[in-house]
């Protein structure tokens, strides 16, 4: 792979673009945005804007890529903010399929990135209560994928294999006792959920990455929501409280250490306002948050530095270990964020 990611060729960009009725070709231009092994290309011709995608090594299975698409047809049929999918001339088939690649052409959909207003925050609750409504009796074959973070026999493997360097390193000691101590956590939260009455829940299709990295934006509404490749079927709540995370979690510095432990309590309360204006949990329901948000955390954290020891360019020890902090915070502060929860849903209408 060439240094900065994948690109197309000139001759690729021609065959790929001779498949779809777009008009005359303006403008060609690179995106350089998301994954860096999906090279992508902004197409401007005399009948609209568009983005040319070719799909990584990896997300290139093309029955999840027909089931992405499926939803993503379904959604906009609901008038859902996702990008149109434009068809191929030849077979109208949603995607491409040349040279063992796989291509996807799409609407251009202008808009900005999360600007962190609570506006938005609202806005992205309410657009994931309805992404979960439209989708909750879809259906598609074969089966997509089950599962999710919750009471993962893969994320204890994950905690077991970090934990499990044996040698004389001081450092490893260490590792090794904040994986324990994050195993504990994990365990605790699972059961917990569990008990609520988890396994009781209906499953469908959830969205799988909710985070603001994957929203377009325009006036502090959601413009378009991208990326489907994480899509399963789980309990809704774990796409919940991953998104409550997503838009409440504090970091940024460039070292994991002086990350603080605390969420942005007004976020995420703002967040599930927003997502309970259009869609009402129930009590037990809203109880699962802080234990499912303990479970997502130190499931997101754990795959990529038990393959790399590294979360993307950062140590795995020191995230970790940051991880710890915050997972223990929302433990201590379950209480008060479920008050703060409660105090806010007074407010909807009855």
């Amino acid at each position: 792979m060439p240094k900065g990611g994948a690109h197309f060729t000139s001759q690729e960009l021609a065959q790929v673009l001779s498949h779809y009725d777009i008009g005359i070709i303006q403008q060609i231009k690179p995106l350089v945005a998301g994954n860096r092994g999906a090279p992508k290309q902004i197409i401007i011709s005399d009948s609209g804007k568009y983005l040319l995608k070719r799909r990584a090594k990896g997300k290139d299975d093309r029955y999840r890529v027909a089931f992405a698409h499926a939803v993503q047809q379904h959604l906009k049929d609901k008038n859902f903010p996702v990008s149109r999918l434009i068809c191929s001339r030849d077979e109208k088939n949603s995607f491409l399929e040349l040279d063992n690649h796989i291509y996807e052409l799409f609407e251009f959909v202008n808009g900005t990135r999360f600007d962190g207003s609570i506006e938005a925050v609202v806005d992205c609750g309410s657009s994931l209560a309805k992404f979960h409504l439209f989708l909750k009796d879809f259906s598609f074959q074969p089966t997509p994928l089950k599962g999710s973070f919750h009471d993962s026999s893969a994320v204890r493997g994950y905690l077991k294999k970090i934990g499990s360097e044996k040698n004389s390193d001081p450092a490893n000691d260490t590792l090794r006792k904040t994986t324990e101590s994050l195993m504990t956590m994990y365990n605790n939260s699972s059961v917990n959920v569990n008990q609520l009455g988890y396994d009781e829940w209906p499953q469908q299709i959830i969205h799988g990455d909710w985070h603001p990295g994957n929203m377009l934006f325009s006036g502090g509404k959601v413009a378009a929501v991208l990326d489907f490749d994480s899509l399963k079927v789980s309990s809704m709540l774990t796409d919940l409280a991953n998104g409550a995370l997503q838009f409440s979690i504090v970091g940024g510095r460039p070292n994991p250490a002086d990350w603080p432990d605390y969420l942005d309590q007004s976020k995420l309360v703002h967040f599930l306002y927003g997502y309970c204006e259009v869609n009402m949990l129930n009590e037990e329901q809203f109880k699962t948050m802080p234990d499912l948000m303990i479970e997502t955390l130190i499931a997101e954290a754990v795959l990529p530095i038990a393959a790399t020891g590294f979360f993307v360019n950062l140590s795995g020890a020191d995230f970790l270990k940051m991880i710890q902090r915050k997972c223990a915070w929302i433990d201590n502060n379950r209480d008060t964020l479920s008050e703060a929860i409660k105090h806010s849903l007074r407010d909807l209408p009855k």
